[in-house]
């Protein structure tokens, strides 16, 4: 995205710094369960303007006074959580590098979520790559003028919300054997709250508490990183333990259950923006395109790509049996941009947004990048490829 950037990088690129990379890298909590790029994306400032402007867009659509009341069906009603406070408190939107009509790269948003990603880590990933690697000191992962103490700050002030760290947990289901454990880690080293298992919780009438050092410690507030669609699937005994946080308890949340499905998929046939794929509810299509090799049809309410039909035919639309629960939205070109040693890479750019308490408006903060050489992003996409996987943008000041 930088040409003289990238040449630069890539001639000083050597597999042995890669390697003491990694090995740093893996050696702060133990091995990471999913691969790390061997390069950072340049983001010059134009394109950054863009991806800024598109997210701030979304922002003024969720600042509406009639944002809940519009999107009060994106809940599942099974999945509903009492006390949803006013504003989520975090959202990440994910904008694919793309190559619009007049052959000039833009970024166009996939999706977006309120809901965490791997806020902790990116200040582990931005440490260690430094310490291998170099890159011009106008760059920076961080956005917003931030730097480390700044956006760790931040981030400390958003999950503890004032309390001691012994009473806020960040909930999961398993942390252990999450792939994405490594987040759990950094957040426990950078803020001192612990991963706790949704089986772990002890309720006492509105209150929850869990097990320090053999103790009952109260839990004040909960930095949630379950995805609750995900309870669904799990065994008998550990929904049932679930089904305390439906209940009406006294404890804040960071952020709120409901916002993962307000700020979703849901949400985009709201917006219009240059920088936003034209998106239909696919209940509310009166005539499906002749053109639907342009589009791509996504389910509401499925993650890290599932159920995606890229390839549609109208027989796939004919044969939805619930259009309510699914879009249909503009396809945007990736383009295989990010130079590497074989066949150039794709990049996708999740920018992460905080809400600081008492704020008028959320602010951006910190970003990851994910690079592929597949059909999509993702693992299964990219076996024994390099030059992809988990990095990060670093952002031209």
């Amino acid at each position: 995205m930088v040409p003289d950037l990238r040449a630069q990088y890539n001639s000083n690129f050597t597999t042995e710094k890669y390697e003491a990379f990694l090995k740093e890298l893996n050696s702060k909590h133990g091995t990471i369960q999913f691969r790390s790029a061997e390069t950072p994306v340049f983001v010059p400032r134009d394109f950054t303007n863009q991806l800024l402007s598109a997210c701030e867009s979304i922002v003024d659509v969720i600042l509406k006074p009639d944002f809940k009341a519009l999107t009060q069906n994106a809940i599942p009603r099974e999945l509903q959580v009492l006390n949803e406070d006013d504003y989520p408190s975090c959202i990440t939107f994910d904008f694919g590098v793309c190559i619009n009509d007049q052959q000039k790269l833009e970024p166009q948003l996939i999706e977006m979520q309120a809901f965490p990603t791997l806020f902790a880590f990116e200040v582990l990933l931005d440490d260690v790559f430094y310490k291998h690697f170099s890159a011009p000191s106008h760059y920076s992962s961080y956005l917003n003028g931030l730097d480390r103490d700044s956006y760790l700050k931040l981030l400390k002030d958003l999950l503890l919300n004032g309390h001691e760290p012994e009473h806020v947990v960040l909930l999961e289901i398993f942390p252990h054997q999450q792939k994405t454990n490594i987040d759990f880690y950094c957040t426990q080293e950078y803020t001192g709250i612990i991963p706790l298992c949704v089986t772990e919780l002890i309720q006492k009438g509105k209150q929850l508490f869990y097990l320090k050092e053999g103790k009952e410690t109260r839990i004040k507030r909960i930095y949630n990183r379950v995805i609750f669609d995900e309870l669904l699937q799990q065994e008998d005994w550990v929904q049932e333990k679930a089904k305390v946080l439906f209940e009406d308890l006294e404890v804040e949340w960071m952020p709120h259950p409901n916002w993962f499905y307000r700020i979703s998929k849901y949400t985009l046939p709201l917006i219009q923006h240059p920088n936003i794929p034209s998106t239909q509810y696919l209940d509310q299509v009166e005539h499906i395109p002749e053109d639907l090799q342009n589009y791509v049809l996504k389910p509401l309410f499925s993650f890290a790509g599932q159920g995606v039909v890229i390839d549609i035919t109208p027989d796939d639309i004919q044969n939805i049996e619930d259009p309510q629960n699914w879009i249909l939205q503009k396809k945007v070109t990736y383009a295989s941009v990010i130079q590497t040693p074989d066949e150039p890479a794709k990049a996708e750019i999740r920018v992460f947004y905080f809400w600081p308490k008492n704020a008028a408006r959320p602010v951006p903060a910190n970003n990851l990048v994910r690079l592929s050489k597949g059909k999509m992003i993702g693992v299964r996409y990219n076996k024994d490829k390099t030059w992809t996987g988990g990095t990060f943008g670093l952002f031209e000041r």
